[in-house]
């Protein structure tokens, strides 16, 4: 038997098209959509340039062999009557999806001012939280063609979509104007948007004849495998015949700088630190960084390797970033080490000033998600701006320009890494104790008592109040570290319930425990009263202080789409 019907390329749009109306779907038993937003993002810089974004393998399910379900954010089944299964690609294709069909909890957009002034299609893409002011004022189509900012969603029938949209744009014009502003469109519709619209994908679909067994054996083989391609190699074999062994310098760099290896760091932040310290005009694409000269290993490796320790060192000591699971953004390492080497280590007090200065710069990126978008772009900026402000200058565009709307925390889960990951990072400041050894939390205790982010009021629990939506129950004003002993104790229990056994251990200093966790204590907590939404009121201006904190800010922002305009 031939388990293979056909291994054709389809394009992105009739696959996309294809989860819209039904026609695929997934198998209940996969994984839930993971995907974070800048990696969808990476993704479709990839597919604008036409680059191998991998295959996708599907299966005809004409046998209804396992129960299907729809895409995240597709137009559920409803008893509709697939013809293929995913079995590898979930991920790629219902960020995809989401992106052009304008669904789940992000929105896309191209700039295309950018664009015109020839910035990389890497610059001009970026996403936004939908729940936003910002998001829902930009459904507006006036905004949009004032602005030139084009939502992805504008592409999910091709690139017919886009000359659409342009004609829009360009109608109401004067001649003179709307002929000038024509051409630049229609040369970014040549350069960029058709090759989004003619994007394909390798297909491997098996037939409906496939076994059940041989589908769960294959599906168990594709979650075991995948190979990602290093620059870092490429360099190490380059290298190689001018004496420097990359390889062995890492390795150098791990045993002499041990907080380097405990959080997990690819060593080709490393070369982007390189590339952003040892330029006059500091810039860290992935070309600049094939483009090192021995020179630059040679003069700025070790500088770089130990500004990235002492950074790493400030972010786990100060800022509680105790464990890499916790860090917000990978890609904030290669500036943060490019202006620890060029800045050099101070013997006076100006040292401690520098740290106050970087840990600002640290809080405000998290909160303001500045490196969400173009991360090569923004390190480039902020090296450029970091190191006049250490030496008493004015302070860079990520400080300066930094606002938030603490109503953003009813809506951040934990997909909204960068506030996510800084909030419960801000809790393991106010030295966290454990619920159950009442131990302060650290790293080490972390592992060894499987303390992680749970729940306060249990999601079970508000879903059987009629708390809607999910992502209420799951913000990360309702989170908190909790060790596994504690959380199996917990269940879907009330607080007033659980929290009441915790109360009545003899000996256990209860409301010390509760503060530390940034958690109301007092008589009257609402948290004793089992009353959410005045639980979400209290520890939502607690966060926001915190945030006020660290990163200087002084007035909350009015960023947040009302409830009403998010139905």
């Amino acid at each position: 038997m031939n388990l293979f019907e056909d291994t054709n390329p389809r394009a992105l749009k009739d696959l996309l098209a294809e989860i819209h109306n039904r026609t695929t779907a997934l198998p209940d038993f996969q994984r839930d959509f993971v995907w974070e937003p800048g990696a969808t993002q990476e993704l479709i810089v990839s597919i604008a340039n036409n680059y191998p974004a991998g295959s996708i393998l599907r299966v005809r399910d004409a046998k209804r062999v396992f129960a299907a379900r729809e895409f995240e954010g597709a137009p559920p089944l409803d008893g509709a009557k697939h013809t293929f299964l995913v079995l590898d690609g979930q991920q790629r294709l219902t960020s995809l999806y989401q992106a052009f069909y304008g669904v789940g909890e992000h929105r896309y957009y191209l700039n295309l001012g950018k664009l015109i002034d020839g910035a990389d299609f890497e610059e001009a893409i970026f996403h936004v939280r939908a729940a936003t002011k910002w998001a829902k004022a930009r459904e507006d189509f006036a905004l949009q063609a004032r602005d030139l900012l084009l939502p992805l969603s504008v592409l999910k029938g091709g690139a017919g979509g886009f000359l659409q949209w342009l004609l829009q744009v360009t109608n109401p014009m004067p001649t003179h104007e709307r002929t000038r502003r024509l051409d630049a469109l229609t040369r970014l519709n040549e350069l960029w948007i058709k090759t989004i619209d003619d994007y394909h994908f390798p297909v491997v679909t098996l037939s409906d004849e496939t076994e059940p067994d041989a589908l769960c054996t294959i599906f168990e083989t594709l979650n075991r495998t995948g190979v990602k391609l290093s620059v870092f190699e490429l360099l190490t074999a380059r290298f190689w015949q001018q004496t420097i062994n990359l390889r062995a310098l890492w390795d150098k760099a791990l045993t002499d700088h041990p907080v380097i290896a405990d959080f997990e760091v690819d060593p080709y932040y490393v070369l982007q630190g390189i590339s952003l310290a040892s330029r006059k005009a500091p810039s860290c694409k992935r070309g600049d960084v094939l483009n090192l000269a021995a020179s630059d290993i040679t003069d700025w490796w070790d500088k770089v390797v130990l500004g990235l320790a002492t950074g790493l060192e400030i972010l786990r000591d100060d800022c509680k970033v105790m464990l890499p699971k916790w860090l917000p953004y990978q890609t904030m390492l290669p500036p943060l080490a490019a202006v620890l080497a060029r800045a050099g280590s101070p013997t006076t007090a100006e040292a401690g000033g520098q740290r106050e200065k970087l840990k600002r710069w640290f809080w405000c990126a998290v909160f303001g998600q500045a490196y969400e978008s173009a991360p090569n772009s923004k390190s480039a900026k902020d090296v450029t701006g970091i190191l006049p402000w250490l030496a008493g200058g004015d302070p860079p565009e990520t400080v300066a320009s930094f606002r938030f709307d603490p109503r953003a925390l009813r809506d951040v889960t934990p997909r909204q890494r960068s506030i996510y990951r800084g909030a419960i990072c801000l809790i393991l400041g106010s030295g966290t104790r454990d619920f159950h050894t009442q131990a302060v939390i650290t790293g080490k205790l972390m592992a060894e008592e499987g303390i992680d982010d749970h729940h306060v009021f249990p999601a079970a629990y508000l879903e059987r109040r009629g708390v809607v939506p999910a992502r209420l129950r799951d913000c990360v004003i309702n989170r908190t570290l909790i060790d596994r002993t504690t959380n199996q104790m917990i269940g879907d229990r009330a607080p007033s319930d659980y929290l009441a056994e915790i109360r009545n251990t003899p000996d256990f200093p209860f409301e010390t425990v509760l503060t530390t966790h940034g958690l109301p204590a007092c008589a009257d907590s609402p948290l004793l009263r089992d009353e959410y939404e005045a639980f979400l009121v209290w520890r939502q201006d607690r966060l926001w202080q915190e945030i006020q904190r660290v990163t200087g800010a002084t007035v909350a922002a009015d960023l947040e789409a009302d409830d009403k305009d998010l139905e």
